[in-house]
């Protein structure tokens, strides 16, 4: 703060930064920052082998979902994720509908250290992107002439702790097994 009666108030930019969270003097950026860049359909495919006959099947259907998250850098502070959902509905009679979409999502980390990135890369992007993948599913299911699939929310940041939790014990007990 100013003295009173002067209307400079001392800077002091030459001072050394102790502050490790703050910016530093010049304007550099170093705050850790994350964001989703864009996102799109890579690839989709939907299939429906058996219409117009499929529509008069009266069995319930067995339908099966999977889905797979890859991710890859596209550059030193942007990265692709990659979600793979495959839905597909079967009977006695034969397939119904079968689609499979590849939704990209382009997404930005600048001072992120890797145990920072992995996270978000494989648990909190997909949360964030899935309800787009989820409604592009539903309408394509529709457009093949079915009721729309309704894919329930996915707990991404549950399943990437428990997919940890297994590799984990998965390495101690390799690491007990190659001691005995």
């Amino acid at each position: 703060m100013a003295e009173e009666g002067d209307i400079i108030t001392p800077l002091d930019l030459d001072a050394p930064n102790h502050d490790s969270g703050a910016p530093v003097p010049n304007g550099e950026d170093t705050s850790p920052a994350i964001g989703l860049i864009s996102q799109y359909i890579k690839d989709l495919s939907v299939e429906n082998p058996n219409a117009p006959d499929s529509y008069g099947w009266t069995d319930a259907p067995d339908v099966s979902i999977d889905f797979n998250i890859g991710a890859r850098p596209l550059g030193p502070d942007v990265h692709e994720i990659e979600m793979k959902i495959t839905a597909t509905s079967k009977t006695a009679q034969g397939t119904q509908y079968a689609v499979e979409l590849l939704y990209g999502a382009l997404i930005g980390m600048r001072n992120v250290t890797e145990e920072q990135a992995h996270p978000f890369l494989f648990a909190e992007g997909p949360r964030l992107v899935f309800p787009f993948a989820r409604r592009i599913i539903s309408d394509a299911v529709r457009d093949a002439g079915y009721q729309p699939l309704l894919l329930e929310p996915i707990d991404f940041n549950g399943l990437y702790l428990q997919q940890l939790q297994a590799r984990q014990a998965e390495e101690l007990a390799a690491g007990t097994a190659g001691q005995a």
